[in-house]
């Protein structure tokens, strides 16, 4: 029995059908596109929740997009399996010469990547990827030399100046679904119990990047009491919503927005031309400091037990939402490496368990920064004040009471784990002792 000849399209972080890059490429230059989700077990086999709330927020948005094809006739095929399963099942199945997909820039992506397209020349079929997750990717900015940049004011200068000369196109896949492969029959739908784990929808699913709210983002975005920041760096990180549609409000709107939406494209070209820091500091000095790695102390930072009410509120918040104001999580970050003088690392694996936003590049280097061990570091000497940084940036104490409502008590007064002064000059003492060698 003939196999039917499909163009197959691979959604990874791209939870969307429409201003798709690689969707638009496959269906304006292909019959017969039969679009494509694996739920990746050496992805999921790994997560320590089985209530985890990322599994959830891709499950939900990936039966919206399983919906809009149906609509139009066509499907999604879903799978749980290794990548490389999935696609043995598809050859299997179909007569496939193309494969379509959005690039994607982490390690394991890229191992990833490169297994299937060796599956599929085996079998005479051609993987095609395509630029979607970022505006520039790789080398496309780089400085006089060529090499990558390590710091990112002149990356975002020349960020600036090449977008200018530059037009940002828009896929609207969503004209061309008459090219969409029709089933016979519906595709299954997998439940979340059939993967393992459980539904959780605890997280913060609205995001807002309308005019008046970008407006008002640089005079709001460091206080986290209030709705000053957009919310949709999940958004960004799985694709439901386009960069560049947010490429073009941040322009409209708001520069302090953009230049964020910078920041997270610097890290991502770092980590491509860097992916050692990984596993280690990018500044090697810093892999030799005598961290005290004290885990019961790591446990009460965790559990936003510190008695530093900015500190406490922050991970409290995280816990429980998936969820930290940025500003609050420099603070945490530079607490827990700096007060507590626990490894970065720690800190990383701890948010990229628990962020719904985890993107590998920005927290390793956002934890990076906050060590001073990273590109564009803060320095080894900067240590916040978490007293100050709460009297600056939650003058009226409200997310502090929010997430810590035993502040005002004797209790918790005394609870601080370690005098702010005694810490700022013990970690000062430890990294002079190993970086003025």
């Amino acid at each position: 029995m003939a196999k039917d000849s499909v163009t197959i399209f691979w959604h990874r972080r791209d939870l969307r059908t429409h201003d798709n890059h690689g969707l638009y490429a496959a269906l304006t230059k292909n019959k017969n596109v039969l679009p494509v989700f694996i739920f990746d077990k050496n992805i999921l086999d790994k997560l320590e929740d089985r209530d985890d709330r990322r599994v959830t927020f891709i499950h939900n948005h990936i039966q919206r997009v399983k919906k809009e094809y149906e609509n139009a006739g066509g499907t999604l095929r879903l799978f749980h399996d290794t990548p490389e399963e999935a696609f043995r099942k598809l050859l299997n199945e179909f007569d496939v010469e193309n494969v379509y997909t959005n690039g994607d820039y982490e390690p394991y992506a890229t191992e990833r990547d490169e297994k299937i397209q060796s599956l599929l020349k085996e079998r005479g079929a051609e993987l095609h990827t395509f630029k979607d997750q970022v505006v520039f990717e790789k080398s496309e900015i780089t400085k006089n030399d060529g090499g990558p940049y390590t710091v990112y004011t002149p990356y975002s200068k020349k960020w600036k100046e090449l977008f200018e000369r530059s037009m940002i196109d828009e896929y609207e896949s969503q004209n061309y679904f008459q090219n969409l492969y029709r089933p016979d029959a519906e595709a299954r739908i997998i439940s979340l119990e059939s993967m393992g784990f459980e539904e959780n929808n605890t997280y913060l699913a609205d995001y807002e990047v309308g005019r008046e709210q970008l407006e008002k983002y640089g005079d709001r975005r460091d206080l986290p009491a209030v709705k000053g920041t957009t919310r949709a760096s999940h958004h960004l990180r799985f694709g439901t919503i386009s960069i560049r549609e947010m490429t073009r409000k941040g322009l409209q709107h708001s520069e302090k927005w953009l230049n964020e939406l910078i920041w997270r494209e610097f890290y991502m070209m770092f980590l491509h031309h860097n992916p050692r820091v990984v596993k280690e500091a990018f500044s090697k000095e810093y892999d030799q400091i005598e961290w005290r790695n004290n885990e019961g102390e790591f446990q009460k930072w965790c559990d936003g037990k510190t008695g530093y009410p900015i500190v406490d509120a922050g991970m409290r918040e995280l816990n429980e939402t998936g969820f930290m104001h940025n500003r609050v999580r420099m603070i945490t970050a530079s607490f827990l490496t700096k007060h507590l003088l626990v490894h970065w690392s720690w800190g990383e694996a701890y948010f990229a368990r628990k962020l719904l936003d985890f993107e590998l590049s920005s927290n390793n280097g956002g934890w990076q920064w906050a060590a001073g061990s990273g590109c564009d570091a803060a320095p080894y000497f900067r240590v916040f004040n978490p007293e100050l940084q709460m009297k600056k940036f939650d003058p009226d104490l409200k997310y502090v009471r929010k997430w810590v409502p035993e502040y005002e008590s004797l209790e918790y007064a005394q609870s601080a784990i370690v005098p702010h002064k005694v810490a700022r000059e013990r970690a000062l003492e430890t990294y002079k002792k190993t970086l003025k060698k």
